[in-house]
């Protein structure tokens, strides 16, 4: 009982630790807050202008090809100036989709590149690498396939290049189903919450942030002087951005300048792409937190780029001090007294989201309408990622499952409908087994310690029924309309 008892005091550490980093950057967000932004106007614009190669990396994205296409195509800035490269790995429709647009923007004098592999050896980063041989820009903006660039876009973002250290330029994640469904709402709260208070924090205190994989811009030459692209982690991007600024580069951060996106309605799909997320962060983990902690920075920038990092931890700390509770409560009941004071926890996460207001949610109220369905999904994803995390940490590599896109606009679109709904439920049994576990620990703990660790353990089960729940009423959806989809066209999906 003693190793449980340290396993259980060293979880509560751990996610104080990651609380109160979140207090951190909500306070250095208000400190910073007013400071101006060094958002030129769009008519400033350098002199001369740079050529410019924008990088769509696509795969099996027939929904939303074609909106992705007619958006960059529409870019203002001089054609003479500015290449587009489709790089596209399908392995389905999609591709003789993608080979009938480019074909159509090339007729009308567009300089649109098509580049397509027949395996996709070293998924996304493979690709970027690969039309990286043939790009003819010194600035490298990258959209994945659900992304919507303003015209403007680029005219904005270019002039903070005359930073000659500035490697990577990222701007705002939007939502183009923000109100879809409670799904979609709380996913746009928790990304809110990045780009609005942390990144924000992060770019204007100096501290380490990262590319966020899409709706960017690097420098030819970070990319080229910090190693490439590489593939030996499912996160190309977050392992780029720290390799590039360990190498001196700066990464800026526009947070007024927005790119909205599609948010995945589908909770399995929403799984898919955490675990992709939290596996290929700790493989970074392992890859550069030794360079991290001993490079020639300062204590704050490291101790902030190691917590960084290692944020995903959240997930397994919090599914071990769910399995925990219940045995040191049993044997040891004034042990939880001793350590009342990593409730501070419970604070930092909230006011973090609950201030990152947008132009889409200004009022405070909307914003803490959505918290409660956040932090359901943050402890119902918290098994689904601790076994991604445990893979990341011993595993090289891994297939680079693509989160499914399905043209979706708030109410509008039906995402069971489409050819890339999935019926898996990936870890629903768990989720059961530690709903009930966490209902047997408020049963077996009531008598014992009354209210205190009530509300905790509730959030467990609530968040881990809601995940079942979503994950078997969504596979019935797609079961019952799959024969509808199964005999849909793309020819009815876009005319040519």
């Amino acid at each position: 009982m003693i190793v449980l008892g340290i396993l259980y005091i060293l979880c509560l550490l751990g996610l104080a630790v990651y609380g109160m980093n979140s207090l951190w950057l909500t306070g250095l967000y208000l400190r910073s807050r007013n400071v101006q932004t060094k958002l030129p106007a769009v008519n400033q614009e350098l002199h001369p202008l740079p050529r410019v190669t924008v990088q769509l990396p696509i795969y099996n994205e027939r929904y939303t090809i074609q909106r992705l296409l007619e958006a960059v195509t529409h870019l203002d800035y001089p054609a003479d100036r500015l290449q587009i490269q489709v790089l596209d790995d399908s392995n389905d429709s999609t591709a003789h989709l993608v080979r009938k647009l480019v074909a159509r923007y090339q007729a009308k004098g567009i300089d649109i590149q098509l580049i397509q592999r027949n395996d996709r050896s070293g998924y996304k980063a493979g690709a970027l690498a690969e039309g990286l041989k043939t790009a003819t820009g010194e600035l490298i903006a990258v959209f994945d396939a659900d992304f919507v660039p303003a015209p403007d876009w680029l005219r904005r973002c270019l002039p903070e290049f005359s930073d000659p250290r500035l490697g990577c330029l990222q701007t705002r994640w939007g939502h183009l189903n923000r109100n879809y469904n409670p799904l979609t709402q709380a996913q746009a709260l928790g990304i809110d919450g990045h780009f609005v208070i942390e990144q924000t924090a992060r770019s204007r205190n100096g501290l380490f942030l990262n590319f966020n994989g899409t709706a960017g811009i690097w420098r030819r030459a970070a990319i080229e002087t910090s190693g490439g692209w590489q593939c030996d982690t499912l996160t190309e991007d977050l392992d780029l951005s720290y390799r590039a600024q360990l190498n001196g580069w700066r990464i800026g951060y526009l947070p007024d300048v927005v790119v909205p996106a599609e948010l995945p309605a589908q909770v399995e799909a929403l799984k898919k792409q955490q675990f992709r997320w939290a596996k290929g962060t700790m493989q970074t983990v392992r890859k550069l937190l030794p360079k991290l902690i001993r490079a020639d920075i300062s204590w704050k920038v490291r101790l902030e780029g190691i917590i960084h990092l290692t944020g995903y931890l959240v997930h397994p700390l919090m599914l071990f001090t769910l399995l925990l509770t219940l045995p040191v409560a049993l044997f040891d009941p004034s042990l939880q007294k001793y350590f009342t004071w990593t409730g501070v926890i419970a604070f930092g996460p909230p006011l973090l989201y609950s201030l990152a207001r947008t132009e889409e949610t200004p009022r405070l109220t909307d914003r803490l309408r959505m918290l409660p369905m956040l932090f359901l999904l943050g402890f119902g994803l918290s098994l689904n990622n601790t076994q991604a995390v445990i893979e990341g940490l011993f595993k090289r590599g891994g297939q680079f499952a693509r989160t499914p896109k399905f043209n979706l606009r708030n109410r509008d679109g039906a995402w069971m409908e489409g050819a890339y709904a999935t019926q898996t439920v990936h870890v629903a049994w768990g989720e059961v087994f530690l709903a009930m576990y966490a209902a047997a620990t408020i049963a077996l703990l009531w008598p014992i310690q009354g209210w205190a660790p009530i509300p905790w353990m509730i959030s467990y089960v609530c968040g881990y029924s809601f995940m079942t729940i979503m994950s078997i009423v969504q596979s019935f959806q797609v079961r019952r309309v799959r024969p509808k989809a199964a005999r849909q066209t793309d020819s009815s999906l876009y005319p040519m």
